[in-house]
């Protein structure tokens, strides 16, 4: 293991979503924090910063986008990953573009599998 953990933030409004996914980081060794709204999740960033975001990218108060845009402002190196169930009128590819545009790194549709997030997680932090 490296000596030192690598940080990461997790940002969705989906309780049980949030809980799983930080779950699944805490048990590949990561250090987790998270948050459920992007007011919050900028608010954690900013106190003390994170080697990647995970935001997902529909939710009340901020929406991920926006959160997205204040995270790149704030680092322009730190790692972003958009996740997402979609949205009834965009496709993943539309999706994917618009969250490039904003500054993530990588998007994700949930659900998805636990082997698959944790190889695009390492992949963004071997960067």
């Amino acid at each position: 293991m490296e000596a030192f953990l690598k940080k990461i933030l997790v940002i969705d409004d989906d309780i049980q979503g949030n809980q799983m996914v930080c779950r699944i980081l805490k048990n590949a060794g990561y250090e987790v924090r998270s948050a459920f709204d992007g007011v919050e999740g900028i608010k954690l960033f900013m106190k003390e910063r994170s080697d990647l975001v995970i935001t997902d990218l529909f939710m009340p108060e901020k929406e991920g986008l926006e959160t997205i845009m204040e995270l790149r402002q704030a680092d322009k190196e730190v790692r972003i990953m958009a996740i997402t169930g979609g949205a009834p009128n965009m496709n993943m590819a539309d999706l994917l573009d618009t969250a490039e545009m904003f500054g993530a790194n990588a998007l994700m549709a949930k659900p998805f599998h636990m082997e698959t997030f944790l190889q695009r997680v390492k992949e963004l932090l071997d960067v």
